[in-house]
């Protein structure tokens, strides 16, 4: 009488997340068999140091010692895939060979993969789609968290430990004296890798070698392997706060600017100040304003209601994604975090485009924020992108700055030829000009206006650019700044025509350069 039990020919999807081994505890089969694609596919991920490459082949391994315990024959079969087969495993080529080694052996595919089931049921294959079951259990990880914790930090060969406080105000604390193994942290990311794939608020947002950034629910996970890292890391941060903007307690001119006015955002901050909670807050307060607000993120991890759809990088481009965000037409966009100049690229093209733009950037002055604008954008088009600086530290609003773009003489400046376009940065609640940025020669500057009255304007930058184009002529060279507008240089005698050049021509673009005059002195001779 034939045997009713069954080939079982495996897939990657049911060997990486653990599905057939438990089947292969709990029934009989006449043959298990593994593709050699499986296994070279899986053996290509852990080379590229993928987690899901080091899981799969420790699942493989499993399922052959249960095997081995209960007399099940057990093979690797099948073709060896090329390195084009391998590359183009998304494009279905691995999933082509698993298809033709089930037919080939007349085995019963098993999958948790449903497009291959249904693939494989339209070529008339035997399969069996195996779901993926939700674990209720509270992942291991979770028993480190209590309502304090902001960040869970656990290495290898270390004891874990945790942030507790608050945004900008957080202590370090040791959860165990005891050092983590490798193993204890293998178990921790197969449970992560796992739940992620079965989660419908889980998205893997970075997967590289060494480097894994998943988003699970509230968490988001951060995984490094060597050689990325010294050794196997994962971090786990959590907000443990969600505030409205009526918690920050903001001035009514500045909740009045924000409805009617603000249309260019920048939140800045140093790390772990609180930015992606006020930017939530703002993503609210905009939505329940009436406005469609759309988010770009990665990871995705701003805490907003569901009326507020999360995008990440389409095809890993923030800028393909903008193209659709173009085409939605939101009236806000929250862009969490604007890193790499192609982001602040993004950021520029949507708010020129019309588009309400809420940005979030590390700075450790609000006035670095600005900064981080130029020589990425032309100087005069900053506050067309940029109107509002709001900087944050220690979870609370610390400074507010409104920029507008003039033309005028810069402060210290008195000729009225020196005039020039100058963005203004100036305090939001005072009105108070704190800062001009200008083009200087050939150099866009920031002045602190302050500073600037205290005695030290830009002298310093004056004589330095001065020092630049005199010193080759005579190294000995002395500059003195007078009257904000003028410097006085003196050198050697013999440095005074070359430094002034053929009628002049040499000085005149100096002076042209600077926005000074410049008048030439010899000097003593040099001291034997």
């Amino acid at each position: 009488m034939k045997s009713l039990k069954k080939k079982a020919v495996l897939d990657t999807s049911v060997v990486i997340d653990g599905l057939f081994s438990k089947i292969l505890e709990e029934e009989e089969f006449e043959e298990v068999i593994i593709p050699r694609a499986v296994i070279d596919e899986l053996q290509a991920q852990a080379s590229r140091h993928l987690d899901i490459g080091f899981k799969g082949l420790a699942e493989v391994k499993k399922i052959r010692e249960i095997c081995e315990k209960k007399n099940i024959p057990f093979k690797i079969y099948g073709p060896v895939p090329t390195p084009d087969d391998i590359k183009l495993a998304k494009s279905g080529r691995i999933d082509a060979i698993i298809r033709d080694v089930a037919k080939e052996v007349d085995g019963t595919l098993y999958t948790g993969d449903y497009v291959l089931y249904l693939v494989a049921e339209a070529e008339g294959v035997k399969v069996e789609y195996v779901v993926p079951k939700k674990e209720e259990r509270p992942l291991t990880f979770e028993s480190y968290f209590d309502k304090e914790t902001l960040s869970v930090h656990l290495k290898e060969g270390v004891p874990p430990y945790a942030k507790k406080g608050r945004p900008g105000r957080f202590r370090l604390v040791k959860l165990s004296e005891k050092p983590l193994s490798k193993d204890d942290l293998e178990r921790t990311i197969s449970e992560i890798l796992k739940k992620a794939r079965t989660e419908e608020k889980a998205f893997i947002e970075i997967k590289t070698g060494g480097a894994t950034v998943i988003q699970l629910g509230n968490y988001r996970i951060a995984i490094a392997r060597p050689p990325f890292s010294d050794g196997l890391e994962v971090t786990i941060v959590r907000p443990i706060v969600k505030l409205t903007l009526e918690d920050y307690r903001l001035s009514k001119r500045l909740i009045e600017r924000l409805k009617e006015k603000a249309e260019g955002i920048l939140i800045a901050g140093p790390p772990g100040s609180g930015k992606t909670t006020l930017a939530s807050s703002i993503a609210e307060f905009y939505m329940r304003q009436g406005k469609v607000v759309k988010t770009l993120e990665s990871p995705r991890d701003l805490q907003v209601g569901p009326e507020i759809t999360q995008y990440g990088p389409l095809e890993g481009d923030f800028e393909k994604s903008s193209d659709v965000l173009l085409l939605v037409r939101p009236d806000y966009t929250i862009f969490d975090e604007i890193r790499k100049t192609k982001d602040f690229e993004v950021f520029a093209d949507m708010r020129l485009a019309g588009v309400g733009m809420v940005g979030v950037v590390h700075a450790s002055s609000p006035v670095d924020a600005v900064q981080r604008f130029i020589g990425r954008v032309e100087l005069g088009m900053i506050p067309h992108i940029v109107d509002t600086v709001i900087f944050v530290k220690d979870g609370e609003i610390k400074k507010v700055y409104d920029l507008r773009l003039t033309v005028k003489v810069p402060t210290g400046m008195t000729e009225e030829d020196l005039a020039r376009p100058v963005v203004e940065v100036r305090d939001f609640e005072t009105g108070e000009l704190e800062y001009e940025i200008y083009t200087f020669g050939e150099e866009n500057v920031i002045v602190p206006i302050k500073e600037k009255r205290e005695g030290t304007p830009i002298e310093k930058l004056a004589i330095e650019r001065i020092y630049q184009a005199i010193r080759r002529y005579d190294p000995g060279a002395t500059v003195e700044i007078k009257g904000g507008n003028r410097a006085l240089i003196k050198v050697a005698r013999s440095a005074i025509p070359k430094i002034i050049g053929r009628h002049g021509s040499n000085i005149s673009q100096l002076e042209e350069e600077l926005g000074i005059r410049i008048s030439i002195q010899p000097r003593g001779k040099r001291k034997k």
